[in-house]
């Protein structure tokens, strides 16, 4: 069945994957397995292809060097489609090892993938899978032209960071792209990123996964498949559906296009990426990769029977991240795609699970976490962590290392509870508006560190946090069990989706108070894509599996909600036009040249708010301007009654209305140079609200 004039020599073993000669004559093939006994390198004609057209036997003598096979085969070029079968041990109780001559695995270092005669069936059990297989693809990092693309480099503290699908951003019709749903949708909605300001896309995984994989049947009988992607299979290879023609080895230039035209406009690209599991599953789950080449070192196991795996994750498996291969897996990945794919960061989802060493317990110095934080390639990203596990280890405002962010759940917690009109947690409030100085401070860390988010891809959209006291999750097929029951939610009255125009109203409203207090704290502001046009969910705060009309973005909110749109946006705008929101040191009573210290905290009285008061639902705070910047005054009632609060004065300085959330629009937020001044020492707040105020040059004088 041959189809080309192969030359087989022994090649070497670094780097691991497929490498094409700088010259393009061949390909070197090198992969990882300390207890193979034989490995095979299948050749296929194309991605189609039921056989394969070669197999080259891998000689243990001559292509094996320590715990690396290789083979250098010349002939062979980008596109070759390709994969693996090994076999070994399989007294997998003791050694752990899972070899199966049967089934066809792909490189976890193949920078592309393809998957369409793919049965995730048939790689359970001891049946062949050739015909079903996943296979790999040969790609070349070098054959690209970036232009005079670089990083926009925009500090932690000055970056507002979107998350978003990219799948969900475009895939709906509304959405109105040419290629829904793909790298390329993307590219052509970055003019509406752009005009929303925001620094920086967090795109939830895009890391090659297995969408065919059925999870349950929705109450109606319909598939429900894997749609966040927190289950990948392969940490080199872009999403191959989100190509617009994987087939043909697109997987990188589509990816690297959507970075480029980004970085054109502005703005980094993180990514969330999932080290810490794999698609493989439990012991029950699929032989893909990992678990055929070295499931022993790849995996946490349980110690007294290594059959059964470890589950820090809450997902089957666990990543066993500080095994120096998979320590030295990991960081290559991330440098790959700094160094070949100018992607700008990462938010590591269950970061914790990073920390744990190969016994499962967490380690004070875990190699993975400080070989990223120190890895020159790696030193300009920045790296994010989701600072806890499903094993119960919870690291906020501790999680190894320096230089790491970290998703700040607290902040989302206290701030949810106080929009909903939770009375007496007033300190803990402000403390989260300032940085969280009790979380970060203590090991020195900056206020840079905390990426404060109120809403985020796990729970309630922003519009449905403000529209549901209860999770409604029916559509996933689980009963209503699955996804947290502890939102901190308020529905405004009515349970859902309102006909009273009143209750519609005060939602927006709710919404403009969250953008507000989120972009007026100290920290990195985390906005979730499509709150700011009120995108809704129906209530489910769990749509992992919902690759539909409920999770895609609906762009005619966008139209309808528009108002809210530019609220956002101009919101963002404030934030970066006044430097004092982006400073990156917490408070410390430095005083401006007008004699205001950094900040001073009130209530409706000045230098009265209400630490101690159980029944408080008002803040209210003067920050100063430093370096001939203005002052501002923020002040925020979440009682259903309007306050009159009063007004700070500053000697030859007049304060004028920026925001004022519950006003229709656009009188809800002034255009910069539009601003109305105040008159008077008192301004009233209504209900529900939230108030921002400028300094300018005036005639007010302190009595």
């Amino acid at each position: 069945m041959a189809t080309k004039d192969l030359k087989v020599s022994t090649g070497r073993s670094q780097p691991l994957g497929a490498t094409v000669d700088p010259d393009g004559a061949g390909v070197n093939f090198s992969i990882y397995s300390e207890y193979a006994t034989t490995v095979d390198l299948l050749l296929f004609k194309d991605h189609n292809a039921p056989e394969p057209d070669h197999v080259i036997r891998l000689d243990r003598e001559t292509n094996h060097s320590f715990h690396f096979w290789h083979v250098h085969v010349a002939g062979v070029g980008p596109g070759q489609v390709y994969a693996y079968r090994a076999d070994g041990p399989r007294n997998t109780s003791e050694s752990g090892c899972r070899f199966n001559p049967n089934k066809v695995l792909i490189d976890p270092y193949a920078l592309g993938n393809v998957n369409s005669l793919w049965n995730r069936g048939d790689a359970v059990g001891p049946q062949d899978n050739v015909h079903t297989s996943m296979r790999s693809m040969v790609l070349d990092p070098d054959d690209y032209d970036w232009e005079d693309d670089s990083p926009p480099g925009i500090p932690m503290a000055e970056s507002v960071i979107y998350e978003m699908h990219v799948r969900g951003f475009t895939q709906s019709p509304t959405s109105g792209v040419a290629h829904p749903g793909t790298f390329r949708g993307v590219i052509e909605k970055i003019p509406y990123l752009k005009a929303l300001g925001i620094t920086a896309v967090e795109l939830l995984p895009i890391f090659d996964f297995d969408e065919s994989q059925v999870l349950r049947a929705a109450p109606d009988g319909t598939p429900l498949h894997n749609y966040w992607g927190y289950d990948p299979y392969g940490h080199f290879a872009p999403q191959s559906s989100y190509c617009v023609e994987p087939e043909e080895g697109t997987h990188l230039r589509e990816f690297r296009d959507m970075v480029k035209a980004l970085h054109k406009a502005g703005i980094e690209v993180i990514l969330d990426v999932v080290y810490n599991h794999s698609s493989e599953g439990n012991q029950n789950g699929p032989v893909i990769s990992f678990r055929g080449l070295a499931n022993e070192a790849y995996y946490h196991l349980v110690p007294n029977d290594r059959q059964f795996y470890m589950d820090y994750s809450g997902c089957g498996n666990t990543i066993n991240a500080n095994h120096p291969v998979v320590t030295k897996y990991i960081i290559e990945s991330l440098e790959y795609w700094v160094s070949e794919c100018h992607v700008d960061g990462f938010r590591f989802d269950l970061g914790s699970v990073l920390s744990r060493g190969p016994g499962g317990a967490p380690m004070d110095v875990p190699p993975v976490l400080w070989n990223i934080e120190l890895s020159r390639i790696l030193s300009e990203t920045k790296v994010i962590a989701e600072a806890w596990d499903a094993g119960g280890l919870y690291q906020v405002g501790r999680f190894p290392g320096k230089r790491w962010a970290e998703w700040n759940g607290p902040y989302r917690d206290d701030i949810r509870r106080f929009l909903r009109g939770e009375p007496g947690i007033i300190g803990a409030v402000a403390t989260r508006i300032a940085g969280s100085e009790d979380l970060f401070r203590p090991e020195e860390e900056r206020p840079s560190n905390s990426i404060n988010f109120i809403t985020c891809h796990d729970g309630f959209t922003l519009n449905d946090l403000v529209s549901y006291n209860s999770k409604h999750n029916e559509a996933n097929g689980e009963n209503n069990r699955d996804g947290s029951d502890d939102n901190r939610s308020w529905n405004c009255g009515t349970e859902g989706p309102a006909d009273d125009a009143s209750i519609e109203a005060l939602r927006t409203q709710q919404a403009k108070n969250a953008a507000v207090i989120l972009l007026v704290s100290r920290g990195t502001p985390m906005l979730l894509g499509g709150d700011e046009f009120r995108r809704t969910q129906l209530g489910n705060n769990n749509a992992y599996c919902q690759d539909n009309p409920l999770s895609w973005y609906d762009w005619d909110l966008a139209e309808r909600n528009a108002g809210l749109v530019r609220f956002f946006s101009l919101m963002v705008g404030l934030r970066k036009r006044f430097s004092t929101l982006r400073r990156d040191d917490f408070y410390s009573g430095e005083v401006n040249e007008r004699g205001l210290p950094e900040i001073s905290w009130h209530g409706c009285r000045l230098g009265e708010a209400g630490w101690n008061d159980p029944l408080c639902r008002v803040l209210s705070f003067t920050l100063a301007g430093f370096h001939g910047e203005p002052d501002l005054h923020v002040m925020l009632n979440m009682y259903d009654l309007g306050l009159d609060f009063d007004l700070p004065q500053v000697d030859g300085q007049q304060w004028v209305l920026a925001v004022d959330t519950a006003r229709p629009s656009p009188d809800d937020i002034a255009e910069p140079g539009a601003e109305v001044p105040v008159e008077g020492t008192i301004h009233h707040v209504f209900g529900r609200s939230a108030v921002v105020l400028v300094s300018q040059p005036g005639g007010t004088v302190t009595p």
